[in-house]
């Protein structure tokens, strides 16, 4: 049996407090939205409302697919897709007083067009509201004209993670996922609207090097990438992959300073960061940590 690593004390956070966090979980509580700060049980999730930023994931609670990192219920089809959701969403944003949503899905392998259409009206319906939107989409099967689908919506950003290096994919991620088909969709981003900005994230911790990393980071900087945010993994239930190492922050720094030096616009890098981790505050450059 394997044994379990003990956490840190680097990876010790404040989960929930008063104020602006604590109106921000009255509202969820009172609305059938999801959002990705509990149903993934973010480390960091009062910190990001108290800033004024959340993530929502759409269409349902339950993922096509099954990543052996995810915390996410999986099943072979999802739930019926709530046609009133974007309206749902816009108010919700706009009675929570955010600045910035962060809208994101699990995966609808089951649907003719993988969701997108409907992912495309959260963003459109959101944005009308004046908020900014950051959508962190799936892969869509490598599909471009469900990718247009979003960047025709404008969202402020796109993002999609490749996760883990290359050589840990087939470990963690769904056998539908892959690296390269994850790098050609950040590349398509671009060929289909240059001024969106693109980001990424990597999870450490699953038994990567520092030099499959940095080669991450530049398979990511040949495809355009603009963003990226690295963070530790945490096994979420006993269903989930081991960690196999707590890397220490001194390692996420050197890794932020390389990353800058590659040439992204901002690097997010900590054990506790994860892909939306006060993305608002990102995006208006307040922060590059």
């Amino acid at each position: 049996m394997e044994k379990t690593l003990r956490k840190p004390l680097w990876l010790k956070s404040e989960i929930l407090s008063g104020g602006k966090s604590a109106a921000v979980v009255s509202q969820l509580r009172n609305s059938t939205l999801n959002t990705v700060c509990e149903e993934a049980k973010c480390p960091n999730r009062g910190e990001c409302w108290k800033s004024g930023t959340a993530t929502f994931i759409l269409m349902g609670n339950i993922c096509t697919r099954n990543c052996l990192f995810c915390a996410v219920q999986s099943g072979k089809k999802g739930q019926e897709l709530d046609s009133r959701e974007p309206e749902k969403l816009a108010l919700a944003a706009k009675e929570m007083a955010l600045k910035y949503v962060v809208l994101t899905s699990v995966d609808r392998d089951d649907l003719d067009d993988l969701g997108a259409r409907h992912f495309a009206e959260c963003i459109k319906a959101v944005k009308k509201s004046g908020i900014r939107v950051e959508a962190l989409i799936p892969d869509f099967q490598g599909r471009k004209d469900c990718l247009e689908e979003i960047v025709q919506a404008k969202p402020d950003v796109i993002g999609h993670n490749i996760e883990v290096v290359e050589r840990l994919q087939r470990t963690v991620r769904d056998s539908r996922a892959s690296y390269e088909q994850s790098l050609q969709l950040l590349h398509n981003i671009k060929v289909l609207d240059p001024k969106i900005k693109t980001k990424s994230s990597i999870m450490l911790g699953l038994g990567e090097t520092v030099e499959e990393v940095l080669q991450a980071m530049d398979d990511l900087g040949e495809v355009g990438c603009d963003f990226l945010t690295i963070g530790q993994y945490l096994q979420a239930s006993k269903k989930n992959l081991p960690v196999h190492e707590y890397i220490k922050p001194e390692v996420f720094e050197g890794l932020k300073k390389a990353g800058l030096e590659k040439g992204f616009g901002f690097v997010a890098s900590g054990p506790l960061v994860r892909s939306s981790f006060k993305a608002g505050e990102f995006f208006e450059g307040k922060r590059n940590l």
